[in-house]
C-alpha cells in the first residue's frame, strides 16, 4: 500500500524537457566517470614501470642486454637505454592519469551541479545515488 501511494505521489511530479535532459546528462555524465575510473585503473601500470626501473638498476648487469617487451617483441637494450625507455614510459603514462583524473574532476563538478538543481526541484522524488552492488 505504502508504495502505491509513494507511486501516486511521483506521478504528481511534472517534469519538464529541460529538466529531462538535465537528467539525462546526469546519466551520460556518470557512465563517463565510470569508464574514466577503470581507464585510470588500468594506468595504475605506473608502479610497475617504477618497480623494474628499481631491480634494473639492483641487478648487476655488467654490460649484459636487457630485454624489453613491446606488444609481442622483444628487444635487447643495454641498461642505460633501457632505462630510457622507461622512464618515457613512465613519464607519457603519469601524463595520461592526470589527464585523465583533471577530466574525471571536471564532470564531478557538473555532476555536483546537476545534482543541486535536480534535488531542489524534485527532493525525495528522485534519486541520483549510484548504487553500490
Amino acid at each position: 500500500m505504502a508504495a502505491t501511494m509513494k507511486k501516486a505521489a511521483a506521478g504528481d511530479v511534472n517534469v519538464t524537457f529541460e529538466d529531462q535532459q538535465k537528467i539525462n546528462r546526469f546519466a551520460q555524465n556518470t557512465s563517463r566517470i565510470t569508464e574514466l575510473k577503470e581507464e585510470i585503473e588500468k594506468k595504475k601500470q605506473l608502479q610497475n614501470l617504477e618497480d623494474v626501473c628499481e631491480d634494473i638498476m639492483l641487478a648487476d648487469n655488467d654490460g649484459l642486454m636487457i630485454p624489453y617487451q613491446i606488444c609481442d617483441v622483444s628487444i635487447s637494450h643495454s641498461e642505460e637505454e633501457t632505462q630510457e625507455i622507461l622512464e618515457e614510459a613512465k613519464k607519457n603514462l603519469q601524463e595520461e592519469t592526470d589527464t585523465l583524473e583533471s577530466r574525471m574532476e571536471s564532470i564531478q563538478q557538473v555532476l555536483a551541479d546537476l545534482k543541486v538543481q535536480l534535488y531542489a526541484k524534485y527532493g525525495s522524488n528522485i534519486n541520483l545515488e549510484a548504487n553500490e552492488s
